[in-house]
Parts: C-alpha cells; structure tokens; sequence
C-alpha cells in the first residue's frame, strides 16, 4: 500500500512558487467555480467543458513560464508536475513538433485533438493568432 501524503511530510514548493501562487490560485478558484456551477438542462459531457478549458489554460500558463519565457527553474516546473498544477501529457504534446498549438475538443464520448489549419501554414510558423496570417 502507498504511502499517505500529509501536509508534514510534503516537500515545501522550491524557489519561484511564490512569483506564480496568485495565478495558480485564481485558476484553482475557476476550477472550483466550475465545478460547482449548476448543470440543469446541460448534457453530461456539456458539464465537463468549462473543466477541460480551464485545465488546459493552466497547463498552457505552466509550459509557456518555462518553455518560452523560462520565467521559472526546472525544479519549480517539475515540481508543478508532480503536484498536478499541469497536465504532463498535454505538454508533452505540445513540446513535439506540429502539435505546438493542440487543443482539446471534448465530443460526446470522446476527446479529441485538434490543430488549427492556420499552424500549417507556411508563410509563418511562429504566429500564434490566426488573425495575423490575414495581412
């Protein structure tokens, strides 16, 4: 049997938490709010949407303070991964090749990952809005 982790006996967060806390905080006071949302006359899967959207915006908050802005020490980022602020195989989704800009779209049964056909395109493939591809 595993053993049973305790507020004792959790490593405290490393250096740099603090900078992020607030952020990481107002998407757990998001998720919370979803959570608890009222769900009349929705489907089931309709219920899980707003869940998917802000744990997919957290993730995308925790990858890009270390992969783009390297705003954050690699300790700190694994340290987040461990506690579950961020979905590990989201990101390693998006560290391939490609599959930079990958969204989640959660259908009836399943979800399924998308990407953008603006990302494919091969005047620019650094821009992150498709509207900047329209000049």
């Amino acid at each position: 049997m595993p053993p049973v982790r305790t507020s004792r006996n959790r490593k405290p967060p490393p250096a740099g938490f603090d900078d992020i806390e607030d952020t990481l905080l107002e998407f757990s006071n998001k998720m919370k709010d979803a959570e608890n949302a009222s769900h009349d006359g929705k489907k089931k899967h309709e219920m899980l949407w707003p869940i998917f959207q802000i744990s997919h915006q957290r993730s995308r908050y925790v990858y890009d303070l270390y992969y783009e802005k390297e705003a954050i020490s690699k300790q700190l980022y694994e340290w987040l991964l461990k506690n579950n602020y961020a979905d590990a195989n989201l990101i390693a989704k998006w560290k391939k090749q490609g599959y930079e800009k990958v969204t989640i779209y959660p259908f009836s049964t399943s979800a399924l990952p998308y990407i953008s056909s603006f990302c494919h395109s091969s005047r620019d493939t650094t821009t992150s809005l498709p509207y900047q591809d329209l000049e």
